[in-house]
């Protein structure tokens, strides 16, 4: 926000974090109609997914709401940083987020007043797995009239049965990725507790599978090389995307629940990268063409490149702000900035075809007003820089001389 006062004329430091950490405008209305109007141009088509993803945003210190040492998947690694969850509806190749929830870690919602500094509302100070979260997202999209014929995840939700059945028994379709240990059962495991075989010890509680389950890589190690099939996919930049492509209908279980479910197992392989193997289950109808399943299976593609789009030029990652109310209003103005780029693409994809985010970011720069930069306004800058400077580190000493026997004498 301050390089934003040195570069706006007319802007000030004050206002603009005050409007995003102190006011209290509630984002649900704002959000409600950026996914109509998102929902305006992108749903309502047999193309039409809504994907739900999570991404990291790299925080240092203990104060951010909701930072913690966890995955942060733009850096590759565990890292102390923020987790947010989105939805993103999605056509061709376009995708926006409609929705969001930041992810309050345990460790958060077990120290209440941790929670308060930070400015989390009562009612939001409850712990949420991602996967409630994401189903709390799908239920809102239809609620706010988002209309979309799947929904797309990775594996860290596909490998949830319960999150899956979730998604069915709501009357959703899902392509969900897995991972390649996956567990599955080429047969109805037909979950049963086992006789009591003695009267010693407890009486058996636990279920167990009457056929045995296997490891989705195992069962793809035991394919015939004739059972794949070259699939079309769709066009892209570097032409038209070629994949092969195998299904079989399975089961899932959890080892907990009464019955297992049956879904569908599609594997994708790349054409020119054989080692690229991309697994998911679905609970499409069986008479799904599989053409139309590995096209819905690589829809989620889009999801990364909005994330990308965001950060990189609409500031998805880049704010000043530390509370509960600030990130959720900076989510919003992001989602908003999302839907004028959105817009704009499709308002001149005649015209200007290969028109991106980066390049509306460049004409926006240019055309946008900006501050005179002369030797007298850069002097100014720098010294209202200095000013906060010094006034941070004033007020370093001040709380340190409040502490008891803090070794430091200040004169």
């Amino acid at each position: 926000m301050e390089r934003i006062e040195e570069r706006v004329p007319e802007m000030q430091y004050e206002n603009l974090q005050y409007f995003l950490s102190e006011a209290r405008w509630d984002v649900q209305p704002v959000n409600k109609q950026i996914a109509q109007d998102v929902d305006r141009h992108l749903g309502g088509h047999p193309d039409s997914g809504l994907y739900i993803d999570e991404t990291g945003f790299p925080k240092k210190g203990k104060m951010s709401v909701g930072v913690q040492r966890q995955w942060c998947g733009r850096l590759g690694k565990k890292d102390n940083c923020q987790v947010g969850v989105f939805a993103v509806l999605g056509r061709d190749k376009y995708a926006t987020a409609t929705d969001y929830r930041l992810y309050l870690p345990k460790v958060w919602v077990d120290d209440p007043d941790r929670c308060r500094k930070a400015k989390v509302s009562e009612e939001h100070i409850v712990f949420k797995t991602k996967h409630e979260l994401a189903l709390e997202m799908v239920v809102n999209a239809r609620v706010n009239g988002v209309r979309f014929n799947w929904v797309g995840c990775d594996g860290l939700y596909g490998k949830a049965p319960w999150f899956l059945r979730e998604l069915n028994n709501m009357g959703e379709t899902f392509v969900a990725d897995v991972h390649c240990d996956q567990r599955i059962y080429l047969e109805d495991p037909e979950p049963y507790v086992p006789d009591r075989q003695s009267n010693r010890g407890r009486k058996p509680e636990k279920l167990k599978a009457r056929t045995k389950a296997i490891r989705v890589d195992k069962w793809l190690a035991e394919q015939p090389d004739d059972a794949w099939q070259r699939v079309e996919i769709r066009d892209s930049s570097k032409g038209i995307l070629l994949v092969d492509a195998l299904r079989q209908r399975v089961w899932g279980w959890d080892n907990q629940e009464s019955d297992a479910q049956q879904w569908e197992l599609i594997v994708r392989r790349e054409v020119n990268a054989p080692e690229k193997i991309k697994y998911s289950l679905t609970n499409a109808p069986e008479d799904t063409d599989l053409q139309r399943l590995m096209y819905m299976q690589a829809q989620r593609y889009w999801v990364e490149r909005s994330f990308q789009d965001g950060k990189s030029q609409c500031g998805m990652g880049e704010y000043q702000a530390r509370g509960w109310f600030a990130w959720h209003h900076h989510m919003t103005l992001v989602m908003l900035a999302q839907l004028f780029m959105l817009e704009e693409r499709l308002l001149h994809q005649k015209t200007v075809s290969l028109l991106s985010t980066s390049d509306i970011t460049i004409l926006l720069k240019y055309f946008f007003p900006r501050r005179d930069v002369s030797e007298d306004e850069v002097l100014r800058q720098l010294e209202v820089r200095h000013n906060k400077r010094q006034a941070s580190i004033d007020a370093a000493y001040r709380k340190q001389n409040k502490l008891p026997n803090n070794g430091r004498l200040i004169i």
